[in-house]
Parts: structure tokens; sequence; C-alpha cells
């Protein structure tokens, strides 16, 4: 330990021995003596010396290979090295002179030494090993680390400085007390040793610090001195010296000391209104790309090899977290270490203080340097306090990436069950809330040893003062931290339910919001919306708890001073300790400086609490069984002629399912083969891809696939951004290549129509599209990628029967010739092309071969082949052999295309004009976010939203009561004390503590009031809040969720509605409540010297600039924070739910690139937001410390007796606190503005424009109407935003009553539009909708909705049961459901299942087949039978046979209801009444079928033939 004593000289040992005998001397405590002091500095200096003269022995030779690149990389940081090594020299030769000078007064005085003086034997042995310890290290430095070249020093180098300096400060400390204190005189070459050892210390670690900044992208943890094995790591984290410096990066000494480096950022933010591009880099090390290596390989160390997933625990998680980032920590440790030391110097000091100003002689002249010591611990508590909190955050900004990295790499390879037993609302609250926890608690990892050490140092100054009461006050503490136990095992238990109910309420959330459209199609929205707020009820029943616990909490931690500055006073009156006025401020003081680890001790413990609940759900996330790599054997391109192979196959979804899904499972496909899949609904076609991709659990058997693959599935899945980054998929763009992919998938008409063609935005899950452009996007996606393999999942199903037909010739038929293709179909003309067909039956393929080999050798196809032949009797009034369909295979396409094409151009020249206005035709814009400062509005709804304000005046109240009780407590007991014990006291010792107890228990009443107060207010806001907001989105327009993904949606009901439930009362409550402390200390400080206004009045207003000067970009900076989260939950969110096709494509490590820039962009604003906050820090500190050097001068200045040196000590107890608690109030008041953006944040989502009334009160409708179900369309136009064009362009038509209407035409061309218009979806822009003679738009929403029906064109089936699926209102018996599920043909499927009408649905209705979803759809309609029925696309998913049978029951059960059917297969209209035939908006034409059919120029009827042709070749 280098303890920087010198050997002490004769003179001193005989003065410290007379000193030691004089009566009225105070022994010298044992921590101060010096055989204690020197022998610990000779056994650290020993360890140093042995530790490199090893290093010299046994490392000599391991770097030699480094010498040729040491030139070029020393760079900037060989300065550093330099000034290292001079600095070590200088002090090695200060050293051996010591040493020499210790020898030669030991030989000298070689009888003296012993007594409580500085013994000359013991500093002898501490001189010399420092002499050898540091000329060892100057020539490690010199002569072996300099000519291995490193880019750094060591990390146990540089710790071995810092503690260095440390302990040097320390000994500087230990010599001032013993002068001041004691009296024993310190010689003045002990004191240059100090001053060289501080100066040494200090230049050591700056170059240490500096060397290891100029190294891009290093790591103290990479070092060589450490360990080999990291050399790895090292060469892994470390190679990219490319990348742009952060403003940090380059910073130099002065500048990171006083965070100047941030003056750019803050220039900018002054001048203009933040955005993203404004906000610098990140340093390498803060980057995903730097730290996410290092904790993966720290997490594999741990849990064994690389696949030791299933090892993962809490515990062994938060070590990879420690190692990821322990330099950090270390670091901070020892900040947090000086810290803790400086603020305990000025209660240490205080009754020195005092007793200087009372005129004792054993001060005299001491003054001075009294001061000098309060204010350098000052400056070291400030430095100190501000750069461990900077970097602790740098560390919770690197754990947060690594762990949200991981997380969304796991979500990725998840398997099917896993993804199953997890819904999307929990594994976003792990990425949004848990990881956020980690990253919230590197505020608190320190506490854990920083408290017991600040109780161990209070009490020590307490036995100090106090004697054996200090035993009193320890045990006082003990009963105050115990007492605490309870409430916090009841937070923990709270805590945790209040997890569990918020993943169940967001689980919800996320699931309604994704099928709002059916939720407000049917008019349900309010039932779900009662739902959530049912589920917000048992939340808040736990919320309630946890915030009365933790007022109780509250309520014993802030009395928690005041009761053991009483138990410890009482203690003295019954000892007979007299307490003199330096006694009782210092006591005081300490108490007052308790408080701190008092104070954070439940926040500390809530938050281990909360830390440790989500640790351990992350850490069982990344437990969760992944994706099988060995269930597909997957051969490189041209190895083998076998494109696909399976052998004795059996797979199944349920592991432990009796049945499996798909059993003896033999096939190949040879390459460039074209395969078939058909059969009926829930056969195990769609499973079959899913082995093929390996996404389904392998029980046996072998699978084999060789080349790439491409998948298009079932159920569309389409990002959020451009359409032509959804085709590009990763890959290069190549405009000869696309505009060939755009034209064989039939999307350049559709692009066209587009304001911004293929650079339009995507709305969530592709909302602005339509279900058919959604498939097409799909299969442009698979075609770009140029695969060898590709799988399409019955794609076809959500195209119009033109654009199939064009899809099959062009992309399967055509593009894909040469490839390998497997597809799964309903529509059997598109069997015959096939080289090969399998007939799913059971799960088992029931036939296998060519169309006509396996026609007429078993009864599967024939089945579906009948059921199709059924179809097309409706088509005999077209004569096929008369030569209708053979010249329409070349010329009439060719017609038909130009047709619609012309149609198409004639529109869009009349839309071009509307195109051109449209400033931002984006459907999905940016997020809106406010900009400058945070309304006063905001505030102000804020407080009085919960009673109307009322509670707000009497938290203030108890508030001021607390402060004025606690101030007159203190003041009493400076006053009526004794200066000192020779003084007459003013009361007796029984009337001071007894006056003391009444006013401290006063005081500690009015915080138990203050703090139900305020829980009472917060908890009533936070409810009213969340009503509000989720009344307002669930009220919103359909175009709200169209344009909003739901991640913005959800990051508000999750993480903004946290901060309301929690911290944001809490938050306001800080800035009013240390604004009246420091109120207070002001105002006690005056009493003494009023001068201090001419000192405070100018720096507080400085002070106030600094904060305005702030906050302009902290403001900015914190609300990127907010909109750089939402698109890393949205990507998450997305990237899970499109696992499969991510997989498919082997895109994984592009997804995991795009997740890391998330991640970066949201860590930016977050690291310079917090470097922001420690600049303004650091100044205000230093101004305040400004503030109370002028008070402690103008004390010392005053002639002795001119005042009163109690109420003097009084001011300096309270002036100890001023810089924190002005930076408090400042910092506070910044805090808020930052957190208060979440309520501006919800505040927003309660202002959304709402829909029309549900209902309105002057509806005179019969309750049967309507009656006939006659729909009017008179002169409709409809857009979906003021900024995009018309998708409905003067429409004018009637859908007659109890008839049915067939609505076909392309994709695109506005079919499922008019259906949202019916249903007021959206409103009509021009023109009116007329039901039965009555204007839709004069009635209410749900008087409307509620007497339609709809099955919507994509199937949505809710978790829950069948039950619940089929009747989510509750309104019909089982013998009515049971009647519906039979009418639908899934009666006997139900019926299978062992829990029936309760089995279970998961998320999405995953667990069935999309035609089994869209068959329940048909269950509700059949079981509300209004009087108008919709079928957009209602059988797109399922067989021709299976479309057969609900057709039949249509017509049973709805024969005299109007139906309208948009419909892609051309036979589910052929029965229809009327015909609308649609293209781009426009009735182009409209008749019944015969009629149309009889014109063979019409465009319905050429529709009809063509499918026919296609038909007919099957």
């Amino acid at each position: 330990m280098p303890m920087p004593t010198a050997a002490a000289p004769a003179s001193w040992s005989s003065a410290a021995a007379m000193a030691a005998g004089d009566v009225d001397q105070q022994p010298l405590p044992l921590l101060l003596r010096a055989v204690l002091l020197h022998c610990v500095g000779a056994v650290a200096h020993l360890l140093l010396a042995v530790a490199i003269a090893v290093q010299f022995v046994f490392a000599g030779g391991s770097h030699r290979g480094k010498e040729p690149a040491a030139a070029s990389a020393r760079g900037a940081g060989f300065r550093w090295f330099r000034l290292a090594v001079r600095a070590t020299w200088a002090l090695a030769v200060s050293e051996v002179f010591l040493a020499v000078y210790s020898l030669v007064s030991w030989y000298l005085n070689s009888g003296g030494g012993g007594g409580t003086g500085w013994g000359p034997s013991d500093a002898l042995a501490d001189a010399a090993a420092r002499a050898v310890a540091w000329l060892l290290l100057a020539a490690y430095l010199q002569l072996g680390y300099r000519r291995r070249g490193e880019e750094r020093f060591p990390a146990p180098l540089r710790l071995w400085w810092a503690l260095f300096l440390l302990l040097s400060v320390l000994a500087v400390a230990v010599h001032a007390t013993t002068g001041l204190q004691y009296k024993l005189p310190v010689p003045a070459l002990s004191w240059a040793r100090d001053a060289v050892s501080v100066l040494a210390g200090a230049v050591l670690l700056v170059a240490g610090f500096s060397a290891e900044r100029g190294v891009a992208g290093g790591y103290a943890s990479e070092e060589p001195l450490l360990d080999g094995a990291n050399g790895t790591a090292s060469a892994e984290n470390g190679g990219d010296d490319s990348i742009d410096a952060s403003l940090f990066t380059g910073a130099g000494f002065l500048s990171s000391l006083t965070f100047s480096w941030m003056g750019p950022l803050f220039a900018v933010g002054y001048r203009k209104t933040l955005d993203l591009d404004d906000v610098p880099d990140l340093d390498h090390g803060d980057s995903v790309a730097g730290v996410l290596p290092l904790f993966k390989a720290n997490l594999e160390a741990l849990t064994g090899d690389g696949s030791g997933g299933q090892k993962v625990t809490a515990f062994k998680l938060t070590r990879a977290l420690v190692r990821t980032v322990w330099w950090q920590i270390a670091v901070t440790a020892l900040y947090a270490l000086i810290y803790s030391l400086a603020i305990y110097v000025g209660p240490y000091l205080i009754d020195s203080l005092v007793q200087y100003l009372n005129g004792d002689e054993r001060y005299a002249g001491k003054g001075k340097l009294l001061v000098v010591i309060f204010i350098a611990a000052k400056v070291c508590e400030c430095l100190s306090k501000r750069h461990w909190f900077f970097r602790i955050q740098r560390a919770g900004i690197r754990a947060r990436s690594a762990l949200v990295s991981v997380v969304y790499q796991k979500g990725l390879s998840l398997s099917s069950s896993s993804r199953q037993s997890r819904s999307s609302g929990e594994m976003v609250n792990i990425i949004s809330v848990d990881a956020g926890r980690v990253d919230l608690f590197s505020w608190y990892i320190h506490d854990l040893w920083l408290m017991p050490l600040q109780v161990a140092m209070a009490l020590f100054i307490l036995y100090s003062t106090l004697g054996v009461a200090s035993l009193a006050a320890l045990g006082a503490t003990v009963v105050v931290m115990l007492a605490n136990v309870p409430p916090m095992q009841l937070q923990e238990k709270f805590q945790q339910k209040l997890m569990e109910c918020k993943d169940v309420r967001m689980k919800a959330t996320s699931e309604i919001l994704r099928n709002m459209r059916i939720l407000k199609l049917q008019g349900w929205e309010m039932k779900f919306l009662s739902k959530i707020i049912d589920l917000r009820k048992t939340e808040e029943s736990w919320l309630k708890k946890y915030l009365y616990t933790w007022t109780m909490a509250t309520f014993v931690l802030w009395g928690a001073p005041t009761f053991v500055a009483v138990v410890t006073f009482g203690a003295c009156m019954l000892l007979g300790i007299s307490l003199d006025s330096g006694k009782v401020l210092s006591a005081l003081a300490t108490f007052r400086v308790l408080q701190e680890p008092i104070y954070n001790l439940p926040d500390t413990i809530s938050m281990i609490i909360q830390t440790k609940v989500s640790l351990e759900r992350i850490a069982s996330f990344l437990c969760l069984e992944e994706m099988p790599m060995d269930a597909v054997q997957r051969l490189p391109s041209g190895n083998s002629d076998i494109a696909i192979e399976i052998s004795n196959g059996c797979f199944s979804w349920d592991a432990s399912a009796e049945v499996p899904t798909l059993k003896d499972l033999n096939f190949k496909a040879r390459q460039g083969m074209l395969v078939a899949v058909c059969g009926t609904v829930g056969s195990g076609k769609s499973s079959l891809l899913s082995c093929i991709l390996g996404e389904m659990p392998k029980l046996s058997g072998e699978v084999k696939t060789c080349g790439t693959m491409a998948y298009v599935s079932q159920s569309a899945w389409i990002q959020s951004g451009k359409i032509q980054d959804n085709i590009l998929f990763g890959k290069e763009m190549d405009s000869e290549k696309y505009g060939r992919v755009l034209e064989s998938c039939s999307l350049k008409k559709d692009l066209e129509i587009l304001p911004f063609g293929d650079k339009t935005v995507i709305g969530e899950r592709g909302i602005n599209l339509s279900g058919g452009q959604k498939q097409r996007i799909q299969i442009a996606r698979a075609l770009y990628q140029d695969a060898d393999i590709y799988l399409f999942d019955d794609p076809f199903s959500a195209v119009d029967a033109h654009t199939g037909s064009h899809l099959f010739k062009e992309c399967l038929l055509g593009a894909l010739a040469s490839k390998t293709v497997v597809y799964v179909t309903h529509q059997i003309e598109f069997l015959p092309a096939a080289d090969l067909i399998l007939v799913m039956k059971g799960g088992r393929i029931a036939q296998a071969g060519k169309y006509d080999e396996i026609l007429g050798s078993g009864e599967e196809l024939m089945e579906l082949v009948g059921a199709h032949q059924d179809a097309l009797t409706a088509l005999d009034v077209i004569d096929v052999a008369n030569g209708v369909s053979e010249p329409f295979s070349s010329s009439g396409a060719a017609k038909l295309s130009r047709s619609l094409s012309s149609v198409e151009e004639k529109d869009k020249q009349n839309g071009s004009e509307d195109i051109g206005k449209v400033q931002s035709g984006q459907l999905v814009q940016e997020e809106e976010r406010e900009k400058g400062r945070v309304g006063f509005w905001v505030y102000w709804k804020y407080l009085t939203l919960a009673y109307g304000g009322a509670l707000v005046p009497f938290v203030l109240i108890a508030q001021i009561l607390f402060q004025v009780l606690q101030i007159a407590s203190n003041y009493w007991m400076a006053w009526a004390s004794p200066v000192s014990k020779d003084a007459e006291p003013p009361v007796s010792m029984s009337r001071l503590i007894y006056v003391f107890v009444a006013l401290a228990g006063a005081s500690s009443l009015c915080i138990l009031i203050r703090a139900l107060f305020l829980v009472t207010a917060a908890y009533k806001t936070a409810t009213l809040l969340f009503d509000k907001m989720h009344m307002s989105i669930f009220r919103a327009p359909m175009s709200f969720f169209d344009s909003t993904p739901s991640g913005r949606i959800l990051n508000r009901a999750s993480a903004d509605q946290s901060d309301v439930d929690t911290s944001i009362a809490e938050q306001m409550g800080s800035v009013a409540f240390s604004f009246i402390q420091l109120v207070g200390i002001i105002a006690v400080m005056s009493q003494v010297a009023w001068q201090v206004f001419v000192v405070f009045v100018p720096l507080t207003m400085i002070c106030f600039w600094y904060q305005r000067y702030y906050i302009d970009t902290a403001r900015e900076l914190q609300r990127l924070v907010g909109v750089c989260k939402a698109p890393i939950i949205q990507h998450f969110a997305e990237s899970v739910t499109g696992s499969a096709t991510i997989r498919s494509f082997g895109k994984e490590n592009q997804f995991v690139s795009t997740n890391s820039h998330l991640i970066d962009a949201f860590s930016r604003p977050k690291f310079y937001n917090a470097a922001a906050r420690e600049w303004l820090c650091f100044r205000l500190y230093t101004l305040s410390c400004l503030t109370f050097a002028f008070c402690l001068i103008f004390l010392i200045s005053l002639p002795i007796g001119l005042i009163d040196p109690a109420i003097a000590g009084l001011a300096v107890t309270y002036g100890l606190n001023l810089n924190s608690l002005q930076v408090t109030v400042v910092w506070c008041m910044c805090n808020l503005e930052n957190k208060i953006i979440s309520v501006e944040r919800i505040l927003q989502y309660m202002s959304i424009p709402e829909e029309p009334p549900l209902s309105m009160s002057g509806d005179k409708l019969s309750y049967n109407w309507p009656t006939e179900g006659e729909i009017q369309l008179h002169n409709l136009h409809v857009r979906y935003a003021p900024q995009l064009p018309f998708v409905l362009k003067g429409l004018t038509f009637t859908f007659p009553g109890a008839m049915k209407t067939g609505i076909v035409g392309r994709t695109g061309s506005g079919k499922s539009t008019l259906i949202q218009a019916v249903f007021r979806i959206v409103d009509p822009t021009i023109g009116r909708i007329l039901v039965d003679g009555v204007d839709i738009c004069t009635i209410g929403l749900h008087d409307l909705r509620s007497r339609l029906s709809i099955i919507p064109q994509d199937p949505t089936m809710f978790e829950g049961t069948i039950r619940s699926n089929l009747d989510p209102l509750g309104e019909y018996n089982d013998n009515q459901l049971w009647e519906a599920l039979d009418n639908c043909q899934l009666g006997d499927e139900v019926r299978k299942k062992e829990l029936k009408l309760d089995s279970p649905v998961i998320e999405n209705g995953e667990n069935w087949s999309v035609g089994q979803r869209q068959l329940v759809c048909l269950g509700r309609v059949t079981l509300k039978r209004t009087k108008i029925l919709v079928l957009d696309e209602a059988t797109a998913s399922v067989d021709t046979a299976t479309d057969n049978l609900i057709q039949k029951t249509l017509q049973e059960n709805f024969s005299e209801a109007t139906v309208i059917t948009i419909a892609h297969r051309i036979t589910s209209v052929l029965d229809s009444d009327m015909v609308l035939l649609l293209d781009n908006g426009v009735a182009v034409e409209r008749d019944t079928p015969a009629k149309l059919l009889e014109d063979k120029s019409s465009l319905f009827s050429k529709l009809v033939a063509e499918y026919t042709m296609r038909a007919t070749h099957a």
C-alpha cells in the first residue's frame, strides 16, 4: 500500500511521545497509527515488486513478435507512454532518496522509536519496499513493456496507479487529521512526500486512461498481461479501425474531466431542434459490434459449449454481463470509493471548525487549512461522482445492447413449440422492460458494498465524537434496515405479480391491435376494450399494493435519520456523555450523510428484486428450445440430382401427441421438377412444406435438400418499409432483373397507381396493401433471390383468377421453369402442369404421381376433381367446345390485358392531378414527436387530472412543514447545546432531548402524510391516463391503425405507462421537495452570513442559464430515445412472426445486422443524454462549491466571537449539502422534463380524432332493420387519407335486397375498399351509401355494424377457446354453437378434441390451419344471421370440395339475405343474381351473369373464359 509517510526522524518520535503523555491528549485511533499504515504499505509494495519480477522472468520473450508493429501501433498513445515512464522514474528516484534518508535516520537514532509516534523501524521497511517496487516498475516500463509495443497499459497496472493515488490522498487526510485533531506534528519531509505521491499518482492515472481511450474499439479486458486467452476476443472485437470516432473517443484529458467534449452537440442543439442525424456516433466499445461478441464469448464460456442455451441461468447471465463490462465496474468502484470518503470529510471536521470559531487555542491558525480541506473534499466529491455516474451509464448501455441482441438472435432461432409457448407481448416486454431494467440497475450496482462502507464510516465518526453512544446509532441503523425487510419482501412479490399482469395485458393488447380491423367490422371493439380494462384492473390491484408498500418503506427510511438521531442523543443522555455543539453538529451532519445509504436502501433492494426477476425472465427465454440444426441435411448447389428427398418421415408439431401430424412420408423431387401438393383442409399440406424447411419437429426419418431455398407462406409476411426493400430483401439492385420480376408478378400496374411507386412505405404487416398485392410482393421477393428450390404455400388463393393464371404461367412455368418448385394449391386447374402431384390425406401422402396416372388410381384426387367439375356446371352457358377457350389462350388473354390496361391508363390520367398535389402521400409517416419545451399544459394536466389537483397543496404543505420542523429540531440542538464542555448549557439535557424528539417526531409524521397523499394522487392519475388513452385508441378510426405501427401504441401502453405508474409522481415530488430543502438551506446560511446572497444569487442565475442551455439538447435527446425505441420493438415483433421466412431465405445475419443498427440508433441519444446530464451536473457542482467556499472564507475572516459558533457550524452543516441539493433541484427539473415526455406521449394519444358515435340518441331504427337489405351507392368517392389518391371514384350502383351480388376485378381494383365503405371503416369523401333508404352516415357505427355480417379476407382467431372465438359476446348456447360448427364443416374436427368447445386457440390461431380459421369465421356469421352478409374472398383458403359445401350452407342459412361476394374463384359468383366488375375503383361492368356472359366482348365473359380454359385443362 503506497502510504506516503516519511520515515519519522527522532524529533518527531519524541514529540509524539510527549504529546501522548499529555493527560488532555486523546488516544490515537488504531487506523491512524503508524505501525499499521507502514506495514500495509510495505506489504503492498512488496507484492508489486514480486509481480513485476515474475513478469520479467516468465514473460520476457512472449511478445517479441510484436516489435515490428510497435512503432506504427503507438501513435498518439506514445506521448502518454513517455509521460508515464518519466513520472515513474521521478517517483522511483524520490523513493530511493527517502529510503536512504530513513536508513540514515534509523542508524543515527537506533535507540529511538516506539510509543504512539511514527516508529522508524516500520517506516524504514515501508520506505525500502517502496523504493524497490518503484525502481522495478520503472525498469519494467522502460525495458520490458516498451519493447512489446503494446497500444495500451495493462489493466492491473492502471488499477495499481488508481489505488496508489487514492491511498496517497488518504495519507494526506491521515496527516491532516493527526495534526489538527491529535496535535501530533508532521514533519515537512512527510508533506513533501505526500505532494510528490499525489502529483505522480495523478499524472500516472491520466496517462493510463488517456492512452486507453486513444485506441479505437479497445477493451481493457483484452490485455495480454491479464490473460493470453483473450487474444481471440481481441482479434474479434478490435479489428475494425475504420469506424467513425465518437465525440468522447478523441477527447483530451481536461475535456474528459469537465465533459467539455459535449460542447459541439450542445451548440447544435441550442441552434436547432436535434434530429437523429445530428447525434454523433458511438464509440466502438459502446456499439453492438463491440460488445456483443465479448458477451457471447463470456456467456458460452459459462454455459459450457456454444449450444449450452439450456444451461443459462440468471446467475450465469449476471456473471457474463459483469465480465463483459468489468472494466467500467472496476473504475466506477474506485470513483464510488473516493466519493464515499470525500462526503465524510465535512462531518468529520465540522467539530474542528466550530472549535476554531469558538477561539480554541488548539486550532489557532488552522482556519485556512480547514477551508482548503473542506473545498478539496468537495472537488473530489464532484469529480468522482460525475465520472462514476457517467461511466456506469455506459456500462448499462453496453449491458442492454448485449441483452437485446442476444434475445433477438434467440427469437430468430426459436422452435415452433417455443414460439407458441411465448406470446409476442411477453417477448416484447423482455426487450423493452426487462433489458431496460438491467440497464437501470447499473446505477445501483455499487450500493451493495457502498452502503455498509458508508455506514461503517459514519459510525467511526460518531465513535470519535460521541464514544460508546455510537453503538446505539449502530443498533438504530440495524433496526431501520431490518424494519425495511418485510416491506421489501412484499414489494418483490407485488412487483412480480405486476409484471405477470402486465405481460398478460400486453399480450392481449398486441393481439387486439393486430386484429383491430375485424373487431371494428364486427362491432366488438368495446367488448375487447372492456377485456383490456379488466386485465388492467387486476394489474392495478397489484400496483396499488406496490405503491402503498413503497409508501411505508419511504416513511420508515425518511424517518430513519431522525430515529437514529433520537436514539443516539437519548443514549448520550442515559450514559451521561456531554453534548457540546461541535459534537452535536458533527453527529447531525453525519446523520444527514447517512441518509444517502439509508434512503437508497429501499430503492436498491427494490431494484435488485426487479432486476433479479428480469434476469430470470431473460434467462428462461434464452433456455427455450431452438430449431434443430440437423432436422434437414442441406447440401450445396450442384451436389446432387435430387433436390428434395424425404425418407420414412414422421413429423409432429406436438412431440407428445399420440398421432403425429405427418407420417410415413416418402418422396423425391429431382432438380427442375414441378411438384404440386393438394388435399382437403387440414390434411397436412402446409405441414409438408414446413418439414422440408426444417420448421417442423422431426420424430424419425431423413430429409435432404440440395441448393438454396425460397419460401412463400400462405399468410403473407411483409415487413414495414418500402415495397422495393421487401422485394430486394437485402440483395443488390439489378434493374433489368428487378423489372422482369415485377412483370412476372403483375406488379407494374399496381406500382404505377401508388403515389410513390415501389418507394411507397408499407404499413405494419402490409396493412395498406390488398391481400393479393401482399402475396405478389412475397412471390416477387422469392423470385428476386434466384434460389434453387421454391416452396409456394397456396399463394394463388389470395389473387383473382386472371392474376392467378398469369402468376402460374409467368412465374412457375416461365421464370422458374428450370428450378425445383413445390406448390400447395386448392385450384385443381393448376395440377396437370405438375411433374409430380402429392395428394395429402390425414397427414399421409395418399397418392403420388402425374395427373393422368393418379386420376383413376384412387378416390382422393377424384373427390377434389369431382367437386371442381360440379362447380364448372354453372358454366354450361358457355359453349366451351366451340372454340371460346381455344383462341382465348393467346390473343384473348392479350385483349383482356389490353382492355384492363386501357381502363387503368385512363383512370391513372384522371388521378394524376390528385397525386401531383400530394406533398407526403406516404400512409405511414415518421412518428410524430413534440418539439421544443414540454408545454406547461402537460404538467398542469397531469397535476389536475386526479381529484382536480386537490391533493397537490396538501403534499406541498406537508413537505414544507417537514422542512421547517427539521430545521427547527437541528437549530434547537445547536442553540441549546453548550459550545464547549466548560460552558454552561442553556437548558437541561432532558429538555434538550425531549424537545428534539417532539420536533423530529412531528417532522416524520409530515413525511407519512406527504407520502400517502402523493401515492394516492399518483395511482388515480395513472388509472385515469390509462383509461382515457385506451378509450381514445379503441375509438380511433381504422386509418389511425393503418398508418400507426403497433410498436408505437405498445410503447405507450407498456414503457410510458410504467413511467406514469411508478416514476413520474415521484419525480414531480422530488422537484418540489428538493427545491423546498434548498430554500431551507439558504435560509439557514443567510442567518449567519447574509452576504452569501451576493454570490448565491448570481451563481444561481448562472445555474438556471446552464439548465436552459442544457435542456434544449437534453429534451430532444430524450425524445429521440423514445422515438428510437419503437422501431426495435416493431422489428423484433416482425422478425419473430416471419422467422420461418427469414430462416428459409438464410437471411438471419442480415436481420441481426439490422437489429444491431436499430439498437445503436437507440443507444446513441441515450449515451449522449447521459453525458449531457453529467456536463450540466459538473458545472452546477462547481458553482455551488464556489458558494460554499465563499461562505467558509467569510466565516473564518470574521473576528472571533462576533457570531455564535454553534449557529455558524449549523450553517456549514447545511452548506455541506448545498452543492448536491442545488444539483438535485436542477437535475430533478431536467429529469422531470425528460420523464414527463411519457405523459406528453400518452396525452398525444388521448387526442386522436374519434370515429363517429357508436350509437346516436336520435336513432329511430326498427329492431329488425334492415328488412329488405337493399344497398344503394350514389357517386361514391373513397380514399384512405387526405394526402392519398381516391381508391373508389364515382361509384353508383344498387345491390338488390335479398339477392346475391358478386364483385369481381383484379387485385387492387377497390373491391375490399368498397366493403370497408359499407361498414364505415372508411367514410365516403364524396357521395352516399343508403341501406333500406337510410344514409348509413347518419346512424351510429355499432347500430350499423351489428346489423351486418362479414367473413373477412384475412381469417382471424383470437387467443382463447373455440367457444370464445365463435361467440365473443357470449350470446348463444352450446347447441347453437355446435349447429354453427356443423354448418361450417368443423363440427367433426372439434368433436375429436378432448376439450370440445373449450379446445384452446393460441395467439393468432396458429394451432389451426388457415382454412380452418376461415371456417370459424363462417361459423360466426351463421350464428349472427343478419339480413346483409359480405363474403370478402371468404373461401380463398379452402379446397373446392369444402368451398362447395360452404356455398350450400350459405344458400340454406342466408337464402333471404342480401349476400355480397368478393371472390377469386369465378364459380363463387356465377350463381349470383348480379355481378359488378370493378377496375381501379371504377364500375366497368354491371349486370346479371347470364347477360354479361352472352356478350363475348365483356371483360367478365373473358375472365370466365380464361378460368374455364384453365379448368378444362385440369
